[in-house]
């Protein structure tokens, strides 16, 4: 029985990627060698497309591609991934909450500024912007 193959057109939009990620996803080692057809077309099979959707939904999750390698790595040992893809989640909401509060911070900055703004008058003598120099 013959393996359906695809090219790297056909796999990304099957696995709902553009071909700039396939070709990313290659070069960093995350996929396979895929054949080549005597032109020299990249040919992937159903299971290149299965491995390319995995990593968009990995990466759908904000997960770094050494993240998504890592769990690939686990995976091709034989080992379930799961206690790894756990932690890995648990250090990614750990970033995201760090960066909602600098986000935070940074807004309450903007505010208290703005409102200095309204309550000075602008510096002619100033060297650009008195409002930005003063923060």
């Amino acid at each position: 029985m013959a393996v359906l193959e695809m090219t790297i057109g056909q796999a990304a939009r099957a696995a709902g990627v553009t071909r700039k990620p396939v070709r990313v996803y290659e070069a960093k080692g995350l996929l396979p060698e895929v054949a080549r057809s005597t032109a020299g077309y990249r040919l992937y099979t159903p299971a290149d497309v299965e491995l390319l959707t995995f990593i968009r939904r990995a990466r759908a999750l904000g997960l770094h591609l050494d993240d998504v390698r890592e769990v690939l790595e686990i995976r091709h040992g034989g080992t379930p991934p799961c206690d790894a893809v756990r932690d890995l989640l648990d250090a990614r909401i750990e970033e995201v909450d760090t960066a909602v509060d600098d986000l935070i911070a940074l807004r309450k900055t903007l505010v208290d500024t703005r409102r200095a703004a309204d309550e000075r008058a602008c510096e002619p003598a100033s060297p650009v912007c008195s409002i930005i120099e003063d923060a």
